[in-house]
């Protein structure tokens, strides 16, 4: 591809396509393509003008030589599946479409003669007229009776500017609304869209991991407990209790079994499947992800919803308030001035765009959430529970020693360990199968088919032995594996400055693995922040020893830990802060933070976890950075604040201009005018975004020694 460099600094760049412009599917393509360049970290493309920017943390010339490889007809399809849905073509429609009115508002007004005016004021009015009765005739006093009242009795008063008025206000403030609305919808959706980049493909006998791209309709693919489904199919072999609700609604887990159909981006919970691809395209899962938001807006904040039933309870009385003004006044101008101002609209409008601009906020700064009553949650929350591995330590811990027993050899043992736990997506199995890639083992399937049990470990048969791969407690208490005769004392002599993974064959101690998984750097620091943020209980839960989580605990600064917990453990303690009327947030990135995760106020879980956490998690940051728990805090907090704000605005606003009108001073046409315009106003004002003074705030965490808090005695 040839282009022009019209600007450079480091790390950015900005070229020139040399095509005066791009249709929206170019622009996409080649938007798709920056983001596969190494190195881009933000990327977007100017349709308009035929310009794109990209972010980058890798060498200029490398990006330069990627830059020069493009071409729009072999990526076309290549980044198609990326391209089906995007938000560029819908903020077209909407930029038309408000465009459209308000060009036509300008040109009606002008040069239109008045009798035309007037027949397009009545003929525009008939929806608003319509709505009005229908909500009537329901027995309902909603705000579309007040919208279609206050234009039918201007028109009886031949009052037509100031019915347009308010029809024109109306109508902006809808499209308005609705693209706000679908905008925000959209960014989720392809935010929650499908990210499985490789797939077990099987292969007579054996499972090959491949790249998703290479997947055709009709192959075999097999997925296991924790992770997710990545494409539509029918199941071939084997049994499993899928988690659909966020496609179905259904509550509970549904089993799947020979002949069932399964649907991609649902997890499975239980057991592991082989299926039949039957789709490989990805739009019909963006219209699930979507269908899915739209069922989580109902989930809405207290606040939101205690605003919005207000709202529609005080209708009546704006027509109590006419009636009354009348009766004393016996003056249908005032009068009507109670009917041009509502507060309905206006609370209505400003509490959901509101919310629907700081989950669309949350989604720029990479924190997805699933419904506005997390964000309320978040912001009232005193209490957060942290896993340890993976979500307070880095998510690529590393395996650092390998201790043979019973002369094993150590090659051996770490390849057959990775064989067993490339099967299963946890920080520590990644580790693991690292380390044997990075020492160039092969491991090709030894292994029968693999049990897995949470929290626990994994069990197989190799050459006709037992082999177990796990925590301790899972090794000794559980598999009753015996140490070598001889060796206990190289046993009780293990680094304990690491955690440990024990791998048993034939019902003896063969190997202990040591894993290094350090702490993130920002972990004590983002501990720190949240207790100034307002929580006030900060607690580490963990399943590995009671010496590794003293030590994690002190360094972080948590106020209470826990250790060698078990998965119930976590959501028991979770119902147990919440009897205690504490507001409860859970982070966690494991399966095993699965049930926690559902039994907290919010569970936040870590992008590069496990699938099944991902999708109980009312939050998912889709980063692997601590940080985004600040920028979500502070979030959630200003959205309360500009709701309440809010709440008072439009109240005193709209109650000095009834006074206003009641008393004379305006009259109906101008109460309608400025409430309507109030009413835009607000609606624009929420539609802003909540951090714009404190951009960048998390960076300087680096700079800032935050000292170990004092931890609470252990219970």
């Amino acid at each position: 591809m040839k282009f022009i460099i019209k600007h450079e600094i480091r790390g950015r760049i900005r070229i020139h396509l040399g095509m005066e412009s791009l249709c929206i599917q170019k622009a996409d393509i080649l938007c798709a393509y920056f983001y596969s360049i190494e190195g881009v970290t933000k990327a977007k493309v100017y349709e308009r003008t035929g310009d794109g920017v990209l972010f980058f943390t890798s060498e200029r010339d490398k990006v330069i030589k990627a830059l020069q490889k493009f071409s729009f007809h072999e990526n076309e399809n290549r980044t198609a599946k990326s391209t089906d849905k995007t938000g560029r073509a819908m903020s077209h429609f909407y930029e038309e479409q408000l465009a459209n009115k308000v060009l036509t508002r300008i040109i009606t007004k002008l040069f239109f003669p008045k009798f035309f005016q007037v027949a397009m004021t009545c003929i525009r009015s008939l929806p608003y007229i319509k709505a009005a009765l229908c909500s009537i005739g329901k027995g309902r006093m909603d705000v579309s009776v007040l919208d279609g009242t206050a234009i039918f009795v201007s028109m009886v008063r031949r009052d037509f500017g100031t019915a347009s008025s308010i029809m024109f206000l109306l109508g902006i403030g809808e499209l308005l609304e609705e693209w706000t609305h679908k905008k925000s919808v959209d960014d989720l959706a392809r935010s929650m869209a499908l990210d499985v980049k490789k797939v077990w493909l099987k292969k007579s006998e054996e499972e090959v991991l491949v790249p998703i791209e290479e997947v055709e309709e009709g192959d075999l693919i097999t997925v296991r407990v924790g992770s997710r489904i990545p494409l539509d199919g029918i199941v071939k072999y084997g049994e499993a209790m899928v988690n659909q609700a966020s496609f179905t609604g259904e509550p509970l887990p549904v089993r799947k079994e020979q002949g069932s159909y399964v649907y991609g981006g649902t997890v499975i919970e239980e057991g592991e499947l082989t299926f039949q691809v039957k789709k490989t395209a990805g739009a019909t899962r963006y219209e699930k992800i979507v269908k899915m938001i739209e069922e989580s807006e109902k989930m809405k904040s207290s606040l939101e919803g205690k605003t919005e039933q207000l709202a529609d309870r005080l209708v009546p009385y704006s027509f109590l308030g006419m009636g009354l003004i009348y009766l004393l006044t016996r003056n249908a101008k005032k009068a009507l001035s109670v009917l041009m101002v509502d507060f309905s609209c206006a609370l209505k409008l400003s509490m959901s765009l509101s919310v629907l601009s700081s989950m669309r906020e949350c989604n720029e700064y990479k924190i997805l959430v699933k419904g506005g009553r997390f964000l309320e949650a978040v912001a009232k929350a005193d209490t957060l529970i942290f896993d340890k591995t993976g979500t307070l330590t880095k998510a690529q811990p590393e395996l650092v020693e390998v201790v043979t027993f019973g002369n094993q050899n150590r090659e051996d043992m770490l390849r057959m360990a990775a064989c067993l736990e490339e099967h299963f997506p946890h920080s520590i199995a990644n580790a693991v199968v690292r380390q044997a890639e990075k020492e160039k083992l092969s491991h090709k399937e030894m292994h029968s088919k693999v049990n897995y049990i949470v929290a626990h470990g994994i069990s197989s048969f190799v050459n006709g032995e037992k082999v177990c791969i796990g925590s301790s407690h899972f090794i000794f208490d559980d598999e009753h594996v015996k140490i070598p005769e001889g060796e206990e004392e190289k046993f009780h002599s293990l680094p304990e400055q690491y955690s440990h993974l024990f791998l048993a064959v034939a019902g003896k101690l063969a190997a202990v693995l040591c894993i290094q998984d350090p702490l993130k750097e920002e972990a004590s620091w983002v501990v720190s922040m949240l207790k100034k943020q307002g929580v006030k209980r900060i607690v580490m839960m963990t399943g590995d020893s009671e010496r590794t989580a003293k030590a994690v605990a002190r360094e972080v600064g948590v106020d209470w830990y826990c250790s060698e917990v078990l998965p119930e453990d976590k959501a028991v303690f979770v119902e147990r802060e919440k009897k205690e009327e504490r507001q409860v947030i859970m982070i966690g990135d494991g399966i095993n933070d699965s049930p926690a995760l559902s039994a907290a106020h919010a569970g936040i879980a870590i992008a590069q976890g496990a699938e099944i956490a991902r999708e109980i998690a009312d939050i998912i940051l889709l980063e692997n950075d601590l940080r985004k728990l600040i920028y979500l805090k502070k979030i959630s907090n200003q959205l309360i604040k500009r709701m309440k704000e809010n709440y008072q605005y439009i109240v005193t606003f709209n109650l000095g201009l009834i006074i206003l009108g009641t008393a004379g001073i305006l009259t109906p046409a101008t109460l309608a005018l400025l409430h309507n315009s109030s009413t835009l106003a607000i609606g624009l004002k929420s539609m802003t975004n909540l951090l714009k003074e404190e951009e960048g705030f998390a960076e300087d965490f680096y700079m800032e020694k935050i000292p170990a808090g004092e931890m609470e005695e252990k219970m």
